[in-house]
């Protein structure tokens, strides 16, 4: 193939005329001018590794960037006494619509969509695979599937190391370049993730340029009810994003938290439709805009960072809280309102409908009888013609759809790891693909290589020759292109894909990125019990404290055999920031490093016991929990640490879902008589040892109970025995700590109502919000949706 040959500036005097001139487009770091100029200007940068120029248009033009050993060169165009450049993609000469920056980007990317081969219309389907390793760098596995399958949408899975990531980023964006020839026009990298911005219990700060600010989880930013500080959010975590070379991101999931036993709630805007709708849109925002320094909204520009919201039409609905990234989850059951339920999850979608992409869910969607909720086929969400139709025209999104990973591979495919085509499985691979295509799905999540894409291409023309569809593949093939490329001329990829090493260090991580994320997280802490220990303006510099001893035993899952953790129940370290001496238990492991006893120290000169109880540990999405692959078991899925068996009048005996088996009876996934597995039930054993340690003392010690919640949490094994019960939704321990001082008022509610027992959560519909008894304490507080204290009382709105 040949490449684009070099040549020289053309200087444009209109859309249609163009005229080449000799000279060449570089230019040294002195000859830099500032915005106010006339001229563009350029500046070649290097990262140590790839060495590309930088133009900058004078007043808002939009900046450049391209390889300084590729083939690009600059297109010139005279506007109002100013000169401005643009990149000659396609190496004509001619300024294309497609090039020309002031155009709106669903236009360009519609104009450039015509001009690219079906090879490569295929290759922009394809969504790779997780890449967890940047540092790395370009490996010859990618160069092959951009070079071969013309796959240009990375998973970057890695961590959010600022040089690791730029490098590897430029070397790719570099090595793109020299794919393109005259038959095969240039299309950038583009760079996604999933969410890299959530703090954790023992989250530490580190030197900026060497990770991301850390924020509250989903669920956590849910608890502020505050759509500012969720922009706010946004806004900073995409440029941050940027700084790093990621341009897509794989979130918000924004499905509604109907059940509270789901394995992914932590990740949600919390189970009420409106408050979620407004966070949602809020979330977008921040992140597809771009803001002058004084906050200006500007729209879009290099900051910019489309989202993708997920699970459409609405995920969240697992029978009994089973997750459907396995088959033990792939049933979604709607028993409570039905079709009502869905257009509530889909509202929310509908409200952030602003995303340019979206991503839909694994499940098999069934009413409360075990019929299909949209169509007549037991099916997942993607080969669910009722289910897209949906999405296209109630929801009313018009953007790219992607299919969640694995979704393409069907359990019997040769080699599946994570095979989720649930109701497809049987059908051979370039049917799985028309079926997908047919129904407006425009990419595939977590597929590399472009064959079944191509066969898919080929099987379209053969059903159009035939009537079965209404357009050629070549008319699909750039419908979907353009839903495509719009996300990439939005944030001005094609135009500046190359990230600046030296200003990206600057902006990771830095001190006011850290404070802005720091400041949510300690917003986000609802405090639901007090009996004044929390007060404004209390010293605990000189205060001892004790925290106890934990462990967790794991969950086997799809990656490996179940981990052992162990550790203090909060981070010893960031305690010792607020209090003056922070004790804990006497810890004996054995040779694997189990812990095998725990005993509590004298409290006699203790002022405080705090405790950290993360919610029941019920297993990942990735675990397939709730079965015994072993026994065939079916088993219940608890809010509680202590054991619970599902024996109760609420417990179905005869699930909704279930598969056909072999003899045409359906299956029964119900777990009737059968008991929960958490495997850090030694969380509430620390809680109980605390407890017991405080009587022995003599003392009226207070106990403070901070929950570092990820579902909502059964109260009554620890409400009663505490003195201050806090609760942090994916924030560090020093957030909840500091809140616990008194450092930071209490601003938080909860975002799911937490339950009076499992009889209640047994009693609700997995697909209803506010549906579950919640939990009353003994000062009549009730432990409700939207629930929460500050030091003068419950928070009202």
């Amino acid at each position: 193939m040949k490449a684009l040959p070099k040549k020289g500036i053309a200087l444009a005097t209109g859309f249609g005329l163009a005229i080449t001139l000799s000279g060449c487009t570089g230019g040294s770091p002195e000859s830099v001018n500032s915005a106010e100029s006339a001229e563009y200007t350029s500046r070649e940068v290097s990262d140590g590794t790839t060495d590309f120029i930088i133009v900058e248009n004078p007043g808002d033009g939009a900046q450049l960037s391209y390889s300084a050993d590729g083939g690009i060169e600059l297109i010139e165009q005279k506007a109002d006494g100013k000169t401005y450049a643009f990149k000659d993609i396609n190496g004509n000469g001619d300024l294309d619509t497609f090039e020309d920056w002031r155009v709106a980007p669903a236009e360009r990317a519609a104009a450039y969509a015509k001009t690219l081969t079906a090879e490569q219309i295929s290759g922009l389907m394809l969504f790779s695979s997780h890449e967890r390793s940047p540092g790395d760098g370009l490996t010859d596995p990618q160069k092959t599937y951009l070079s071969e399958s013309h796959l240009r949408n990375v998973l970057n899975a890695g961590g959010s190391d600022v040089e690791e990531n730029v490098t590897w980023v430029n070397a790719m964006q570099a090595y793109v370049e020299t794919l393109a020839t005259d038959d095969t026009p240039y299309v950038p990298a583009n760079f996604s993730s999933d969410p890299r911005s959530e703090a954790q219990s023992g989250s530490t700060y580190t030197e900026t340029g060497t990770g991301t600010s850390l924020w509250p989880s989903v669920l956590g930013l849910a608890s502020t009810f505050s759509a500012e500080t969720v922009e706010e959010f946004g806004r900073i975590a995409s440029e941050e994003y940027r700084a790093l070379g990621i341009s897509n991101a794989l979130s918000p999931q924004i499905d509604l938290a109907t059940e509270p036993r789901w394995l992914r709630v932590s990740g949600t805007l919390g189970e009420d439709a409106a408050l979620a709708s407004e966070l949602a849109a809020a979330y977008v925002t921040g992140f597809q805009s771009t803001y002058s320094e004084d906050g200006e909204n500007l729209g879009w520009g290099l900051d910019s960072v489309p989202t993708t919201i997920k699970h459409a039409p609405g995920d969240g609905a697992g029978e009994g809280g089973r997750e459907s990234h396995t088959a033990v989850g792939k049933y979604a059951v709607f028993p409570g309102g039905g079709q009502d339920s869905l257009e509530a999850a889909g509202s929310v979608f509908a409200a952030a409908s602003d995303s340019l992409g979206m991503m839909t869910n694994y499940s098999i969607m069934l009413d409360g009888d075990g019929t299909p909720l949209l169509g007549d086929k037991a099916v997942g969400t993607a080969y669910n013609t009722e289910a897209l139709a949906y999405i296209r025209d109630e929801i009313g999104f018009q953007g790219a759809i992607v299919t969640d990973w694995g979704v393409m591979s069907g359990a019997n495919d040769e080699g599946a790891l994570i095979a989720t085509a649930w109701g497809a499985e049987d059908i051979e691979p370039a049917e799985r693909y028309f079926t997908v295509l047919k129904n407006t799905v425009d990419m595939f999540g977590g597929v590399n290589d472009a064959t079944h894409i191509l066969e898919a291409y080929d099987l379209w023309n053969e059903r159009y020759a035939t009537g079965e569809v209404d357009v050629d593949a070549d008319t699909r093939w750039a419908e979907s292109g353009a839903r495509i490329l719009t996300a990439y001329f939005a944030p001005g990829l094609f135009d500046s894909p190359f990230v600046d090493l030296e200003k990206s260090k600057e902006a990771v991580g830095s001190a006011e990125n850290v404070k802005a994320g720091f400041d949510a997280q300690l917003d986000s802490v609802v405090m639901l019990k007090n009996d004044g220990t929390v007060a404004e303006g209390a010293d605990w510099s000189d205060k001892t404290v004790y925290i106890p001893h934990t462990y967790d035993i794991g969950h086997p899952g799809l990656f490996g055999p179940a981990e052992y953790t162990e550790g203090a129940t909060l981070s010893i370290e960031s305690a010792e920031e607020i209090f003056g001496k922070v004790l804990t238990d006497t810890v004996q492991l054995d040779a694997d490093g189990k812990v095998t006893s725990m005993t509590a120290p004298d409290l006699t000169d203790v002022d405080a016991v705090l405790v950290g109880l993360r919610s029941p540990n019920n297993g990942s999405p990735f675990s397939a929990s709730g079965h015994d692959a072993d026994t065939g078991e079916w088993y219940p899925f608890s809010l509680q640490w202590a054991p619970y068996t599902a024996n109760g009048e609420n417990v179905r005996k005869t699930s909704i879902g279930g598969d056909t088996l072999a003899d045409g009876s359906k299956e029964n996934r119900s777990y009737f008589g059968k008991t929960s597995r958490i495997s850090n039930a030694a969380d509430i054993d620390a809680f109980n040892r605390a407890v017991t340690a405080v009587d022995a003392s003599g003392k009226d010690i207070p106990v403070i109970t901070i929950v570092k919640a990820n579902n909502p949490v059964v109260p009554t094994e620890f409400e009663a025995k505490s003195d201050v019960v806090l609760v942090g939704f994916g924030v560090s321990d020093l957030a909840t700590l500091t809140v616990a001082a008194g450092a930071h008022e209490p601003q938080g509610r909860l975002p799911i109502g937490f339950p009076i027992d499992m009889n209640a959560v047994e009693a609700q519909n997995e697909d209803v919000a506010e549906d579950t008894t919640s939990y009353v304490d003994a000062e009549g507080n009730d432990w409700k949706f939207g629930f929460g204290l500050d030091y003068q009382g419950a928070i009202t709105e």
